[in-house]
């Protein structure tokens, strides 16, 4: 059964750093596309970052030079490194694999992932 599991969410203060990490199971995701999509309230689920089977990434405009997304295909798990957090970068954080190579290019949209996490809370405050 395929399954995704975030963790590494919380609470900082902005400018402060966190690590997402997302834990995949019942595939092997080395060879597919997963992302990172976030859901602030009363918002839109919109992408944050991507990464397709070759390791190459895409971000979106608001979080580029500040997030990095890595995968281990070892360890079947994909991350998240957040650096200089905002406010405005509150929001319920889903990871998400495209076992369909549905995802063409970039992050891609959210209708092109056919799995998800259940999503970790990242709060920032000012």
């Amino acid at each position: 059964q395929v399954q995704l599991v975030e963790s590494g969410g919380g609470s900082v203060q902005a400018g402060g750093s966190l690590r997402l990490s997302c834990a995949a199971f019942g595939h092997t995701y080395s060879s597919v596309s997963m992302g990172w999509f976030r859901q602030a309230p009363g918002k839109e689920r919109e992408g944050v970052a991507g990464i397709d089977s070759g390791g190459s990434t895409s971000y979106a405009d608001s979080v580029k030079g500040r997030f990095t997304i890595s995968k281990d295909n070892a360890k079947n798990s994909l991350y998240l490194q957040m650096n200089s957090l905002k406010p405005e970068d509150t929001a319920m954080y889903y990871c998400a694999a495209d076992t369909g190579s549905t995802v063409v290019a970039g992050i891609g949209h959210e209708y092109e992932y056919n799995y998800w996490g259940q999503g970790t809370q990242v709060t920032v405050s000012s």
